[in-house]
C-alpha cells in the first residue's frame, strides 16, 4: 500500500483511535467498494463513490476527476457540497500539474493538506475548507483520475482514515476504469447499429417498391437477411416491347462488404440489361466484374427476360440454385449448361427457354431457403420446396414463412430470397 507522504508543509498530528461506530461505519463502506465493480453505468458509479464518501467521512465536499489524455486535463465528473463546484459544474475541467489535483495526477502519489492555507498546491474553492486529501486513481499504472476529500476541520483525515481512502479508490480506479471502458464500447455498438440502419435503409430502397404490371402474369419477390444488411438481392427491370428482365443474385459473404458488391453489381447490371440477352449480359457483367471484385469474392445469379407476348421466359445461369417451374402439377428444376459464377474468371453462359402455359409458375431462389437448418442439422432442401409450390396458393410471402418456421428454434443463417412468377 502507498505510503502517506508528509512534507514540512503537510505534518500531521498523531493519529487518533476511531470511534467504534465510525470503525464499522469505514469497514462497511470498504466491503461495499468491492461490489461498485458490478455498476457499469459510469454516471450512478461515481455519484455513488462520491455521495457515499462524502456521507461515511462526514466530508465537506468530494470529487471525482477523470483524465483526459488526449487533452493532457482532468475533467470533473461528479461533485458533492463544494458551492464552488457547483458552479463550475461538470466538464470543468483542470490541466495536469495544476493544484492539488494536477500535483497528484503527475507525480502518481497521493497528497494530504492538513491545512490547506499553508499547501503551496491547493487552489481554493470552497472558503470553510481546512482539510484536503488528493488520492490518484490508477489501474495497472495507467490514470484514470484522481479523488478528492475535503473538511472543515483542520488535519481532519487520521492516517486509518487515509490508508482506508487509498484502498477504497483502488476499487473505485478499477470500477470506473471498467465503467469507461463499457461507455466507450456502449458507444461504438450504439455508432455500428445506427450505421448498419442506414445501410440496411439503402439496401432496401435499391429493392423494387412494388410488383410490376405484366399482362396475363403475376410476379412477386420477397427478401430477407440474416444480419442488418445481406448480400441477396432481386430485381426487375423494365424492357422494350413489354418485356421484362427478372433477377435473383447472391453476393458472397454476408453483411455490409456483401451489401456494397450487390450494389455495384445491381448498377451495371441495370446499365446492361437493355441491349442483350441473358447470356450475354451474364457475360459482360462477367468481364467487369472479375477485372473489378476483390479477390475470392463472387457473384451467382440468374437473370431472365419475361416475353408476356410470346409467354416465354428466357434465362441464364451464373452458378446459382436450378429454378423450378411447376406445370401441370408437376415440379422440376431447370438447367442450364455453362455458367459459372460471376466475377472469378472468364467464362461463357447458356439459355434456356420456358413456355409458361396458362397454370404454370416459375420459381427463382436463393440457398438460405434449401440450406436453412433446424435444430437436427437438417436442411430445407430441394424436396421440401417443391412440395411447397405443389400447395394450392403457394406464393414467395408463404415459402419464406414456411423456411422460418422450419429453422424456428436456429433462425436464418443466411440471406433468404424468392421471385415467383405466375401465370
Amino acid at each position: 500500500m502507498a505510503t502517506i507522504p508528509r512534507t514540512a508543509a503537510v505534518e500531521s498530528t498523531v493519529a487518533r483511535p476511531l470511534p467504534f461506530d465510525q470503525v464499522d461505519d469505514l469497514l462497511k463502506l470498504q466491503k461495499a467498494a468491492h461490489k461498485i465493480n458490478s455498476i457499469l453505468d459510469l454516471d450512478l458509479l461515481v455519484d455513488k463513490v462520491v455521495n457515499e464518501i462524502a456521507r461515511s467521512f462526514g466530508c465537506l465536499d468530494s470529487d471525482i476527476y477523470l483524465h483526459n489524455p488526449d487533452r493532457g486535463e482532468l475533467e470533473l465528473v461528479c461533485a458533492h457540497g463544494c458551492k464552488g463546484c457547483d458552479v463550475h459544474g461538470a466538464g470543468h475541467s483542470l490541466k495536469i500539474g495544476k493544484g492539488m489535483v494536477g500535483y497528484v495526477a503527475s507525480t502518481g502519489q497521493m497528497r494530504y493538506a492538513p491545512d490547506v492555507r499553508k499547501d503551496p498546491y491547493y487552489i481554493g474553492c470552497e472558503e470553510s475548507t481546512l482539510t484536503e486529501v488528493a488520492i490518484p486513481l490508477h489501474v495497472e499504472g495507467e490514470l484514470v483520475g484522481v479523488f478528492t476529500a475535503s473538511h472543515t476541520a483542520l488535519d481532519a483525515f487520521s492516517s486509518c482514515q487515509l490508508r482506508l481512502l487509498q484502498a477504497l479508490c483502488s476499487d473505485v480506479a478499477v470500477a470506473v476504469h471498467n465503467a469507461r471502458r463499457f461507455r466507450q464500447e456502449q458507444r461504438q455498438r450504439e455508432q455500428l447499429s445506427r450505421e448498419a440502419h442506414e445501410a440496411r435503409a439503402i439496401q432496401q430502397a435499391l429493392l423494387p417498391k412494388s410488383s410490376p404490371y405484366i399482362p396475363g402474369f403475376a410476379v412477386s419477390g420477397l427478401s430477407i437477411p440474416a444480419g442488418a444488411v445481406g448480400g441477396d438481392w432481386y430485381d426487375f427491370i423494365p424492357l422494350e416491347d413489354g418485356r421484362w428482365g427478372l433477377v435473383l443474385a447472391d453476393v458472397s459473404g454476408k453483411g455490409t462488404a456483401a451489401a456494397l458488391l450487390m450494389s455495384a453489381t445491381r448498377g451495371i447490371l441495370r446499365s446492361l440489361a437493355a441491349c442483350c440477352r441473358p447470356a450475354e449480359v451474364l457475360g459482360k457483367l462477367n468481364r467487369l466484374l472479375t477485372e473489378d471484385f476483390p479477390a475470392g469474392r463472387f457473384v451467382t445469379m440468374v437473370y431472365a427476360v419475361l416475353d408476356p407476348a410470346k409467354r416465354t421466359v428466357t434465362f441464364a445461369n451464373a452458378g446459382h440454385p436450378r429454378p423450378l417451374v411447376i406445370t401441370g402439377g408437376v415440379a422440376q428444376f431447370l438447367d442450364a449448361e455453362r455458367g459459372m459464377p460471376l466475377g472469378l474468371g472468364p467464362g461463357d453462359f447458356s439459355e434456356v427457354e420456358v413456355v409458361l402455359s396458362q397454370d404454370s409458375r416459375l420459381v427463382f431462389y436463393s440457398d438460405g431457403i434449401t440450406e436453412a437448418e433446424n435444430s437436427e442439422d437438417e436442411q430445407y432442401g430441394l424436396e421440401r420446396l417443391k412440395s411447397h409450390f405443389l400447395r394450392p396458393g403457394a406464393c414467395a410471402e408463404s415459402l419464406l414463412d414456411d423456411v422460418r418456421m422450419f429453422a424456428n428454434s436456429t433462425g436464418l443463417q443466411d440471406d433468404a430470397s424468392v421471385v415467383f412468377v405466375k401465370a
